[in-house]
């Protein structure tokens, strides 16, 4: 028997002196727990939080208003928008369906769960045990829905997709400026999430699309400019910080998108298996019967990799 999904939650519509404070110079970071909805000539400076549950339907329409500040460089400690986890009493309270639609974001977003904080214990810990997959994405944000963003990138990676996150959807976007790493970056444990219609036309320090131990998703109808770098790289990054990888990055489907500015002799469009355990910290997970501790191949299994174009040529950023 199929099994019936969850409502979609809606929040209320944010006050008056909601939007207020939204779109006010205050330095402090504003947790978002409502619907907002702003005008092309507004702006919001302040770092947008959607913190557990409390933050559940919340999101916003920006109608063309602008998220963050220009020239200032993104990191991951001070993301632009964050939507996470958070830990309570009796366990990590979660945001869901939360939407950004119609913005101008310069900086980065980040969606994280099991460990959102930078405390690498609880998912290290969780990694230990055999249900670690499951127990992470109970945890982690699910139902997020990015659509119709113009993300400018200044420094880290623009869409960041944390451990166990799940039903994430970032469609008909475009993503530009720089990132010292990738473009997006799907996460161990991760499932489900799909990438549609964006336009990537970003200087990147590595791949475009990096799938780390993520599964089932689907990547598809998207343009990468790719200025001779790799597009999208699936694998598993066996023991880094001493986390087990469980899930293998499985049951993808890259389909149906333009790979520009290809390399003839090297060209990694799209690369299945790219790490097969090459990596120093690899040992770090041993011990356990469990992932990546036992094996450290890529196991990348039943991906999809059709329809796409490939024109080769390119020339540096």
């Amino acid at each position: 028997m199929d099994q019936i999904a969850p409502p979609v939650v809606e929040a209320r519509a944010c006050t008056g002196g909601e939007i207020a404070a939204l779109t006010s110079d205050a330095p402090a970071p504003i947790v978002l727990a409502c619907r907002a909805t702003l005008t092309a000539g507004q702006t919001v400076k302040r770092r947008v939080l959607f913190e557990g549950a409390a933050s559940a339907g919340a999101g916003i329409t920006c109608n063309g208003a602008r998220i963050g500040r220009p020239g200032v460089v993104s990191s991951v400690d001070a993301p632009t928008v964050l939507i996470q986890s958070v830990s309570t009493p009796t366990g990590w309270s979660r945001p869901t369906d939360v939407t950004l639609r119609d913005c101008i974001v310069h900086g980065n977003i980040r969606v994280r769960g099991l460990g959102a904080g930078g405390d690498l214990e609880p998912i290290r810990a969780s990694s230990r045990t055999a249900d670690h997959t499951a127990t992470t994405q109970a945890a982690a944000p699910t139902r997020i829905r990015l659509t119709n963003l113009t993300l400018g990138a200044t420094g880290s990676i623009p869409l960041y997709v944390g451990p166990g996150v799940t039903d994430l959807t970032f469609e008909a976007s475009r993503v530009s400026g720089r990132s010292v790493s990738t473009a997006v970056y799907l996460d161990a444990e991760s499932a489900g999430n799909v990438i549609r219609g964006v336009t990537f036309s970003i200087r990147t320090g590595r791949e475009q699309i990096a799938v780390d131990g993520a599964a089932r998703n689907r990547i598809e109808h998207n343009t990468f400019a790719l200025g001779g770098r790799g597009g999208v790289f699936l694998y598993r990054n066996c023991g880094e910080d001493g986390v087990i990888r469980h899930q293998t990055p499985s049951d993808n489907v890259i389909a149906g998108n333009t790979f520009t500015g290809v390399r003839w002799l090297w060209p990694n469009a799209v690369v299945v298996g790219s790490r097969e355990g090459r990596r120093r910290y690899c040992a770090a997970d041993t011990g356990w019967a469990f992932g990546s501790s036992v094996d450290d191949a890529d196991h990348a299994d039943r991906n999809v990799v059709e329809r796409n174009t490939i024109r080769f040529g390119w020339r540096p950023f």
